[in-house]
């Protein structure tokens, strides 16, 4: 679909996630590209740096480590004595050993022990949070990942079967039935797109626009989820999260 749109001489190519950005990486060099839910552009090859990308992309990054560790200190804060935290990750994606790295990081500095977990698939999954259970993990945190996002309800369901508080990373994934979520805004994010776009075809070039990082973070509670969990919320948290679901 990538050669498709390169041959067709388009303008400018947009790409959503993880998952699509590389083709366009790899199909050319010449049409601008913007990008939106890339978590490591200067890994992944997009841009060179964030604030000079270089080349011929740019675009938005939903990921930083100040998200990750706030992530777990708020998930620290909710439940009493945590201590062993799971991270889920799909392998075959480039940005696995960077969420790995981030979160190991994190979770060290905040006096907690961070377990990495893979799931390639939908048939994965189930017994990737049964050996979460069996290795006796007391949370479970999800970044953005395009498995995780397309089966956000099934997971919601399967982690709070085995009693396994659940943080992700948006609001869309917070909805399907997590217990938290801190993370960006993904719809301001996706707003934020056609700028990116109108620069470009008004002369702007790519490698000159930087690469812009989260600035509307949400904190979402879901007070039924910590019930369910026998979770009982701070009430310093239920105050400063954005958005509390009763």
């Amino acid at each position: 679909m990538t050669a498709e749109l390169v041959a067709l001489k388009v303008d400018v190519l947009v790409t959503v996630g993880t998952q699509t950005a590389p083709y366009a990486r790899d199909a050319t060099t010449s049409i601008p590209v913007v990008f939106i839910f890339v978590p490591d552009p200067v890994g992944s090859k997009f841009v060179d740096t964030l604030g000079r990308p270089g080349r011929n992309m740019t675009g938005l990054s939903q990921f930083g480590a100040d998200i990750v560790l706030k992530r777990l200190q708020f998930l620290k804060d909710m439940i009493p004595g945590l201590s062993r935290v799971a991270l889920l990750v799909n392998p075959n994606t480039e940005v696995a050993s960077l969420y790995k790295r981030v979160t190991d990081t994190a979770a060290a500095g905040l006096g907690l022990r961070n377990h990495t977990f893979e799931a390639r698939s939908l048939d994965e999954l189930g017994r990737a949070f049964d050996a979460m259970v069996k290795a006796g993990m007391q949370a479970v945190t999800i970044n953005g990942e395009g498995l995780a996002y397309q089966q956000r309800a099934y997971v919601a369901t399967v982690t709070l079967a085995r009693r396994l508080p659940l943080a992700v990373w948006s609001r869309e994934t917070f909805e399907a039935g997590a217990l938290m979520s801190y993370g960006a805004d993904q719809v301001a994010m996706c707003r934020r797109g056609p700028v990116f776009v109108d620069k470009i075809l008004k002369g702007a070039k790519p490698g000159d626009l930087p690469v812009e990082q989260p600035t509307k973070l949400e904190f979402l509670i879901n007070r039924k989820i910590a019930t369910a969990l026998g979770l009982t919320i701070p009430q310093i948290m239920l105050i400063r999260a954005d958005e509390v679901i009763q």
